[in-house]
């Protein structure tokens, strides 16, 4: 049974999830069954409100407030309470989804790489952040969908989704990382394609960056491709969510593209009609055709 204050730290992490992200509070509302619509939104406010504090601030200043929040986060898991409001609402839903705890502190100990993140240098650089922080970002999100985690092989098709996404966001973002001095694409892939930072981050359209970032792309595209195996691993129920998560990746690498070294200037933005199609769309049958990469056409 949820006591009064759970059922208000819910509320927050509801209201804090709309605040923070109103079209994903809104597909949750709409795809996910509503016996599970609190616990994910608990998942996804305590993952992010942790990500926002190793995002705001001077080094200092973030490291301070997150060493302060990892010391309440793992006492509460010690203990079995708390008083923050989302950490109540992400602590009452771990045990009754019965999260396994691994995922959450590899998830605190992976939250430190963004503190001071230096950058990547190779690809195994890039996996082994997702291997430490985007993968058990998605295991207590998404991952509170299948009871105690889900199975192995759902974890590792979560893992891939992971992969995917992060890739995505990477070239999405990339404007705002470079303007904030963080580049998120390992050095190798800039050499390879005869790329320096500073090409990047001066916005120049060059055969070069405009190859880099297609590569990027479709490395993205493939992972994503791959990772639609995660549809048949959940329930019916479960299903239109992933889906939607899935579309939506694969609509912001089309747009990428469709920028091309455009992405260096500015942030890729959600279309919000083609976004309302594909909240719609996620209830059928992923159309798996429509994730095949199409070429570079932008870059």
């Amino acid at each position: 049974m949820t006591s009064g204050s759970d059922r208000a730290a819910y509320l927050k992490a509801k209201q804090f999830m709309l605040s923070r992200e109103p079209a994903g509070h809104l597909a949750v509302r709409l795809l996910i069954p509503p016996r599970l619509q609190p616990h994910i939104l608990a998942g996804y406010a305590f993952a992010s409100f942790t990500d926002d504090l190793c995002d705001r601030g001077t080094v200092p200043e973030r490291t301070r407030r997150y060493e302060g929040w990892a010391e309440q986060v793992r006492a509460a898991l010690d203990t079995g309470t708390a008083r923050h409001p989302l950490l109540r609402a992400f602590l009452h839903t771990a045990e009754k989804r019965e999260l396994p705890r691994a995922w959450v502190d590899s998830y605190l100990v992976g939250a430190r790489i963004d503190l001071d993140f230096g950058g990547f240098t190779t690809e195994e650089d890039y996996q082994a952040y997702i291997e430490t922080l985007t993968w058990p970002f998605l295991m207590i999100t998404s991952g509170l969908s299948m009871p105690g985690g889900g199975s192995r092989a759902y974890a590792d098709s979560c893992r891939l989704l992971a992969d995917a996404c992060q890739r995505t966001d990477f070239l999405t973002d990339l404007a705002e990382d470079l303007r904030d001095g963080r580049l998120y694409l390992p050095t190798d892939d800039l050499e390879k394609h005869g790329v320096v930072r500073a090409d990047l981050e001066r916005g120049r359209d060059l055969p070069g960056v405009r190859s880099l970032l297609a590569a990027t792309a479709s490395t993205a595209h493939a992972t994503l491709r791959e990772a639609t195996r995660i549809i048949a691993e959940l329930p019916e129920e479960q299903r239109p969510l992933t889906r939607f998560v899935i579309l939506l990746h694969d609509h912001r690498l089309r747009r990428a593209s469709a920028m091309g070294a455009a992405v260096t200037r500015g942030p890729v933005r959600d279309n919000p009609i083609e976004c309302v199609r594909i909240l719609a769309a996620g209830r059928r049958p992923l159309d798996l055709p429509a994730l095949e990469p199409r070429g570079a056409e932008g870059f």
